[in-house]
């Protein structure tokens, strides 16, 4: 156990980057590491197994790995951004009752995220409510109307697309002729 979690803690220990070496060297150091911890796991013993789990996962994130240490302001992880979008999840099961997510939130997304996010920070008044720019208010709202004029006619068209049809060559047909 203690060869195990020796190999384990230094693997930690470098990906601290306390050296701050950039991507190439971390990938170095780590295929060095790996191929150690490969070479003499039957040393481990019993932990030998889940050595050999640590390699084969590490290696399927091994392209993804060493972004974070080529750039001195990239973040290490995105642990948080997937809290986040768990959380959110969780809090529209628990108020729709759905285990799936909510189609609402891939169509209004951008606003109830954000507006989610906002509200576990503070609670607001009508006054914070009121938008700053009119302008861009009435934008979003003709897009998100826009984008539900078409979910209804391509939900229209798959119940009956015969009569679908005929209503749309029958608006043409009154745009076309003379009155």
């Amino acid at each position: 156990m203690r060869v195990a979690y020796k190999w384990v803690h230094r693997v930690v220990h470098l990906r601290n980057n306390e050296a701050q070496v950039d991507g190439a060297a971390m990938k170095r150091r780590m295929q060095g590491l790996l191929g150690t911890i490969v070479q003499h796991r039957a040393t481990a013993g019993t932990l030998a197994p889940a050595l050999a789990h640590f390699h084969k996962v590490t290696r399927s994130y091994w392209p993804g790995l060493f972004h974070c240490d080529d750039g001195p302001d990239l973040p290490r992880t995105n642990n948080a951004l997937e809290q986040y979008f768990g959380a959110h999840r969780y809090h529209e099961r628990r108020a729709t009752g759905r285990k799936g997510a909510s189609p609402a939130l891939v169509l209004s997304g951008s606003v109830r995220l954000i507006a989610a996010t906002v509200t576990r920070l503070r609670p607001f008044s009508a006054w914070d409510l009121v938008p700053a720019n009119p302008g861009a208010w009435h934008a979003l709202r003709h897009e998100l109307t826009a984008r539900r004029n078409q979910r209804i006619c391509r939900r229209r068209f798959r119940r009956d697309p015969p009569s679908y049809l005929a209503g749309l060559e029958a608006d043409l047909l009154k745009l076309t002729l003379p009155p």
